[in-house]
């Protein structure tokens, strides 16, 4: 079994907001491939399916941001998730400040470079967990991070945005296998960020 984890924040304000790309994320994943639909649990909403015969859990923490890591660790407990096994079982999508925007990569443990819903998740269970970091990019100045992460994507980037999206999602069965290199190749394969669209034209 894999669990599958969205950050974001709840409530339809701040549905389009770059610090909700995870939620995004997931919920693209979920449509893809025929998940059902969606209910309450583990402080979160839940959507069940599989892929490739694995099963799967996507969860969305309903708990705001600073709180996502309460959620995560009652559903890897429920499921029993051991601590040595998190590297191939939980998989956390979120948007990446220190990346452009478009950018994606996986990383496994490590630090949490200030984002609030890792840290709270690796105080409820540790750091070592795979992260999908969805590039937002950074505004230039730390005092304008905040009204950049809690604002919505501009139009300009809805196309960049649908097909990072549409990649994670087709590329998911490369996760259950555990090919984690091969899900970032193809995925930015299939979703270049616009600045590698950019310096490739030129």
């Amino acid at each position: 079994m894999l669990l599958i984890v969205g950050l974001g924040n709840p409530g339809a304000k701040y549905a389009n907001n770059r610090h909700n790309i995870g939620f995004m994320a997931v919920d693209r994943l979920a449509d893809e491939h025929g998940f059902s639909a969606p209910k309450s649990k583990f402080s979160g909403s839940v959507r069940e399916g599989f892929i490739d015969k694995t099963k799967v859990l996507i969860l969305k923490p309903m708990t705001f941001m600073n709180e996502s890591g309460r959620s995560v660790g009652a559903a890897a407990q429920f499921y029993k998730l051991p601590q040595e096994e998190f590297k191939d079982k939980i998989f956390v999508f979120h948007d990446e400040l220190d990346l452009e925007a478009g950018k994606f990569r996986m990383k496994f443990g490590g630090g949490i470079a200030g984002h609030n819903g890792l840290r709270s998740i690796k105080s409820h269970m540790g750091a070592e967990f795979w992260r999908a970091r969805m590039g937002i990019g950074h505004p230039g100045r730390k005092e304008q991070v905040h009204a950049h992460v809690l604002s919505d994507f501009a139009k300009s980037d809805k196309d960049w945005v649908d097909n990072l999206l549409d990649a994670c999602a087709s590329s998911a069965d490369l996760l259950v296998v555990g090919e984690i290199d091969k899900f970032q190749t193809k995925v930015t394969r299939l979703a270049p960020a616009p600045t590698a669209k950019s310096k490739r034209n030129t």
